[in-house]
């Protein structure tokens, strides 16, 4: 079979590599994109983002239905019907993949199914079902993402010990799921796991959950999640794990202290690792680090100048939107127009109850690296909006610099955090003052409303909160 001969060819299609392959059609290059699995969109769209929070939000409906009692409103008691549940989920997944691959039709992108291997610098072999298919490229730029990390004293071999892709195919309700991981992926699922009513137990071997939000942010999760799971035990190491007839049997230690107990099923969620294996990087002149992620510079080009590396596969954040930035910053750079993924905001979102978001600098990172900062927080139990939705436990806390009054940073715990972050990238991204954040009039009553009263806060005059008074307001800026 004759090589295909192309401008471009992307290696893999989620939200990096579809996003690349597109904005480089658009920009007038022939592009193919090749794609492994069934389904385009990735693990995003097939195994972690969407599903996800499907999955959350008939979590959220489970636990409303129980709330609403507060409220005068009662429901007979749920029933779950798990396949149902999955067909719901499985639909939404396939008609968003049938949406992506209709935007690679219509912007006349070649895919390509099949296992992708580099041959040599300009040459890239697909194994497909059809045999053999050798593309020749100009430029290439490699997307093929991550996959659950999975220890060595985890992986027994066994459906019960699964990772996220096999729990969010529910496969059943257990009686009783451990959780190992208290990051997003394991606060998340076991949230999902709680609601369908199994005993949810999480095991975290850092001092605290959700570690990578400020503290005050994760606090009200927390609070929440110990309502809803068995338990949370921090600074505690899962050290033997082992199949015990229908079960699994786990050891956990903390202070030297060992506890033995069975479980039904256990979700190993302790993070991801780049998907390199068997991509013939080797035959490239691409270099790895120490963790076994792509080396890339600010315009995501690796060692090797003929191709590019974009998403989890390069490490940082594993973030979705981080690498449909990178993508457009590498297919600007191969069109040889001036681009960077340096210094861009990036927005974090943790789709838990409540949610937590933040962009720019937090509030740790400002204490680690001694960058002089004032904080303003306010409390939703001060929205009248976060009242009438009965989540008053949330909080809007800008991070603000002292001597220009610039919003540096923007951090948020509550209910649709997630939606309202973007405001905070927006005014980081333009240079916002925190003058300027109070003197945007934000429609009433609503959650936005929190940023502009926690500005206005920042210079003592909230309308809906009473604080000591910090500075003069300098509206000569």
């Amino acid at each position: 079979m004759e090589p295909i001969q192309t401008e471009l060819v992307v290696l893999g299609a989620g939200p990096g590599g579809y996003t690349a392959a597109f904005y480089a059609a658009d920009r007038g290059k022939q592009t193919i994109l090749v794609e492994r699995a069934d389904r385009l969109g990735g693990v995003c769209l097939n195994h972690g983002c969407i599903p996800s929070k499907a999955l959350l939000h008939a979590a959220e409906t489970l636990f409303l239905a129980k709330e609403a009692a507060r409220w005068g409103l009662e429901f007979g008691a749920p029933k779950v019907r798990l396949e149902k549940l999955r067909e719901w989920k499985e639909s939404i997944l396939e008609k968003l993949g049938q949406g992506v691959a209709q935007l690679a039709r219509r912007r006349k992108v070649t895919v390509l199914r099949g296992r992708g291997r580099f041959e040599d610098s300009n040459t890239l072999r697909v194994e497909t079902d059809q045999g053999q298919q050798f593309i020749r490229f100009q430029k290439a730029i490699v997307a093929a993402g991550s996959v659950p990390a999975m220890p060595k004293a985890f992986d027994l071999d066994n459906p019960r010990v699964m990772t996220s892709t096999e729990a969010l195919q529910l496969p059943e309700a257990p009686c009783k799921l451990l959780v190992i991981g208290a990051g997003y992926i394991g606060m998340e699922l076991g949230a999902v796991y709680a609601a369908l009513g199994s005993e949810v137990t999480v095991v975290e071997a850092l001092p605290r959950a959700l570690a990578a939000a400020d503290p005050d942010l994760a606090r009200p999760v927390l609070q929440r999640a110990r309502q809803i799971f068995k338990e949370i035990r921090t600074g505690t190491k899962v050290v033997e794990m082992a199949a015990q007839g229908p079960q699994i049997r786990a050891v956990t230690e903390k202070d030297g202290v060992k506890r033995e107990e069975l479980y039904d099923r256990a979700l190993v969620a302790v993070g991801r690792k780049p998907r390199i294996e068997d991509l013939g990087l080797e035959n490239t002149k691409v270099s790895l680090d120490e963790k076994g992620f792509i080396k890339v510079d600010e315009r995501r080009r690796t060692a090797d100048p003929n191709l590019y590396a974009i998403g989890d596969i390069v490490g940082g954040a594993l973030l979705a939107h981080k690498a449909s930035r990178e993508a457009r910053v590498a297919v600007e750079d191969i069109c040889g127009e001036p681009a960077t993924a340096k210094d861009f905001i990036l927005p974090a979102v943790v789709f838990t109850d409540p949610e937590i978001a933040w962009c720019g600098l937090t509030e740790s990172e400002a204490r680690e690296k001694q960058i002089p900062v004032e904080v303003a927080k306010f409390p939703w139990a001060a929205s009248g909006r976060a009242l009438t939705l009965d989540r008053p436990d949330g909080m809007t806390k800008l991070i603000i610099d002292p001597e220009t009054e610039r919003i540096l940073g923007v951090g948020i715990v509550g209910r649709g955090a997630g939606e309202l972050i973007s405001e905070g990238v927006l005014a980081i991204e333009m240079g916002a003052t925190a003058r300027d954040l109070a003197l945007s009039t934000h429609p009433h009553p609503t959650l936005s409303e929190t940023l502009m009263e926690c500005a206005e806060l920042y210079y003592g005059y909230a309308t809906h909160a009473v604080v000591r008074k910090r500075r003069k307001e300098n509206r000569s800026r």
